[in-house]
């Protein structure tokens, strides 16, 4: 069995002397492992690296066996998601929270928001917005997509501020108003007006947004934590944005 696809370098892992096992996110075939023999050498581990886009063959006699790869380099930008640490936690991040997905599984618009959002990373601002959204889509191909398009309790499409805990549903200002100490907060850059760019408070009630569902929804019932990339990402992020910020925590104790 042969094919050939575009990918993005996720990981790779020793595999003998000479060789690794590598991890993409294909944009056809998902997350997908594979041998590369003389992975190790000289000439190829500047190309194995998180973040850079390749062109793979992937050849094995069964489908269900782990197979090889055949790997060309097509952009190499992993030298440049050194330069910050909102791009080396990003990487490491978005490759955690694809590990959430089940493997050889095709979700084509998250391999084409990864390469959008690895040509950001260095800019702080954009990067903590998309990955924001990134996770968004990630928990709505997992099956807990947040409804953030109208208020739950009247159909409001304006005015949208807060987002139930339990539903997962916007909720409008007027309507949320006697509940607002117990709901989340809708960040207006997610709201469906989406005429308002990322600050640092904003930025920061989404990134407790997401955190809550994805706790709630997916760390906690397969007794896992969420990667310590996803921390560094996020403190990264509200760092640049203001320098004088500190570590924060959602309500529930959650990591924002």
């Amino acid at each position: 069995m042969q094919w050939q696809d575009h990918a993005i370098i996720l990981g790779v892992k020793r595999h003998g002397e000479t060789s690794v096992i590598v991890e993409v996110m294909t944009r056809d075939r998902g997350r997908h492992l594979g041998l590369v023999r003389s992975g190790r050498s000289r000439a190829m581990q500047p190309v194995l690296q998180p973040g850079n886009a390749v062109e793979v063959i992937w050849r094995a006699r069964l489908d269900e066996h782990l197979g090889e790869f055949r790997v060309e380099p097509v952009t190499l930008r992993a030298a440049r998601l050194m330069e910050t640490a909102t791009a080396v936690y990003g990487v490491q991040a978005m490759g955690a929270l694809l590990r959430l997905l089940p493997e050889r599984d095709p979700h084509p618009h998250l391999f084409d928001a990864l390469e959008v959002i690895l040509d950001h990373l260095h800019n702080p601002a954009d990067a903590g917005e998309l990955f924001v959204r990134f996770e968004l889509a990630v928990l709505n191909d997992l099956g807990y997509g947040l409804d953030l398009a109208e208020c739950a309790a009247t159909g409001a499409r304006s005015d949208l501020a807060y987002v139930s805990p339990k539903s997962g549903r916007a909720v409008s200002r007027s309507a949320g108003a006697p509940w607002a100490d117990k709901m989340l907060l809708l960040p207006p850059f997610l709201g469906v007006e989406g005429n308002h760019a990322a600050d640092f408070d904003s930025l920061s009630a989404a990134f407790r947004l997401t955190g809550f569902f994805l706790h709630r929804h997916v760390y906690e019932p397969r007794g896992i934590e969420a990667a310590v990339a996803r921390e560094g990402f996020v403190q990264a992020a509200l760092k640049a944005l203001n320098p004088a910020s500190r570590t924060l925590s959602s309500p529930n104790g959650i990591s924002a």
